[in-house]
């Protein structure tokens, strides 16, 4: 299941009683996440809430502070969202760690994705003290705490320092931003299942000998590798 969406269609035609506000929310995060922060005006944001330009100055003081109240709220939304599907997908902690991977490729085929929402904006905007870097940056602080929580817990249950553990927790979230990234430019949502085998692959290399339940479910998994020409040699000499 995709992140729950907000749509311009949905802003139209919501009931009459509905706040103007909540409505310039809407049209804002809406056209913004499809189209970009620059190429979307401040009229076209009024237009698709059907609000009155005035409401506009009445609720924010400018574009930067509409934009950065509408990604405020999709943090909440889509961490909400994230959360839950991984804690579905298993009960022990490197099972949800593998499975932060397959809820990313549930929303990488939905419709209407484009991207990190966050990513997308940082990267339109050049000052680390404006507002929508700040809330992209305070979002991705917060996806890393979720990470590093389900870290601490896979480490405990694999007797790995918990300096491994926030290590892992930095490197899961280079993993998950990847692939998100990779589904963007590529359109190819298996980009999910690349970042989750790489994870498997991480956890191995750091989990003690016979402490990560992946391990020997990988190796017997492993293909197995055609002897080298030079260790056939070598068997053949031995034979002769």
């Amino acid at each position: 299941m995709s992140p729950p969406a907000v749509t311009t269609h949905e802003a139209n035609t919501e009931a009459p009683q509905a706040d103007a506000r909540a409505r310039l929310l809407d049209a804002a995060e809406a056209l913004i996440y499809a189209g970009g922060i620059h190429a979307t005006g401040v009229d076209a944001i009024v237009r698709a809430a059907g609000a009155a330009r005035k409401s506009f100055y009445t609720y924010f003081e400018s574009k930067d502070a509409l934009v950065a109240a509408a990604l405020s709220r999709r943090d909440e939304r889509w961490m909400r969202w994230f959360i839950a599907g991984t804690l579905a997908r298993g009960r022990t902690p490197q099972a949800r760690l593998i499975g932060m991977f397959d809820v990313l490729r549930e929303w990488f085929t939905s419709e209407g994705f484009h991207g990190c929402a966050f990513l997308n904006a940082a990267g339109e905007i050049a000052s680390r003290d404006d507002p929508v870097r700040v809330v992209a940056r305070e979002h991705k602080e917060r996806l890393l705490a979720f990470v590093r929580d389900q870290s601490d817990a896979w480490a405990a249950s694999a007797g790995v320092d918990r300096r491994v553990a926030a290590r892992l927790a930095r490197q899961w979230l280079i993993l998950i931003d990847g692939a998100i990234g990779v589904a963007l430019v590529s359109g190819d949502a298996d980009a999910a299942l690349d970042a989750r085998a790489a994870g498997r692959s991480l956890l191995e290399v750091l989990a003690p000998k016979g402490a990560s339940d992946s391990r020997s479910h990988s190796r017997s998994r492993t293909p197995l590798r055609a002897p080298s020409r030079r260790a056939a040699q070598r068997k053949e000499q031995d034979h002769e």
